[in-house]
């Protein structure tokens, strides 16, 4: 499903999140102060603007509210990384998803309401922009460069099935390591357990083939 996505802040980061969602064929709106960053990512999103993320009325009138999901992805400006989180909570955003610089910074935007607080290395654009367009992951713990721990939902494509109906170890090389149902959290899966949808399964894999599951097998 096309999903509509501004991003705020186009360093090396920014930059990556905004050329492999556009690659993904959704809508993206690109914003920085800088010209030179917005002209180099004229052929890799939907529309760019030169603007500044930390005036309200300027991202008013841009629309900003339109947007399902917010990056913000603001480079080494701590106080302008949280006045534009602020602006955006304040517009009721869906999502609003943000770069933090360290752990003091990450603390102050997870108690300003920032929904998902992310500390990336420069090769993690594409990961977390097929986090984004996900339907079905909640979250997700890279392991390595090659393997990650992930929450995704059951879909009614598995209604009523058990672990050994869907075989996934043999299927897809993955490993259900643990079941959310409601408020409970089984760690020790057993094949004959059936799921329904909503409940959270926790998978581990290489992540190639997590991807194929959650595309495939769900």
């Amino acid at each position: 499903m096309k999903k509509q996505f501004a991003i705020i802040g186009l360093g090396r980061f920014g930059s990556s999140v905004c050329k492999e969602l556009h690659r993904m064929n959704h809508d993206v709106l690109a914003i920085d102060k800088d010209k030179h960053k917005v002209n180099e990512l004229k052929n890799h999103a939907t529309h760019t603007m030169v603007a500044d993320g930390t005036d309200e009325t300027v991202m008013s009138k841009a629309g900003i509210r339109n947007f399902d999901h917010v990056i913000v992805a603001i480079g080494e400006d701590i106080q302008a990384s949280i006045l534009c989180t602020l602006i955006l909570k304040d517009f009721d955003i869906k999502q609003v998803w943000v770069k933090a610089q360290n752990d003091h910074h990450h603390k102050v935007l997870e108690k300003i309401g920032a929904d998902k607080v992310f500390h990336p290395e420069s090769d993690m654009g594409e990961r977390i922009a097929e986090f984004l367009t996900s339907e079905k992951v909640i979250d997700y713990i890279d392991l390595s460069d090659e393997f990650s721990i992930v929450e995704t939902l059951a879909t009614e494509k598995v209604k009523g099935k058990s672990l050994a109906d869907l075989d996934i170890r043999a299927k897809y090389g993955c490993t259900i390591i643990a079941i959310k149902q409601k408020n409970k959290v089984d760690v020790t899966p057993h094949p004959e357990d059936r799921l329904n949808p909503g409940d959270i399964l926790v998978v581990i894999g290489h992540k190639n083939d997590l991807r194929r599951f959650q595309k495939e097998g769900l």
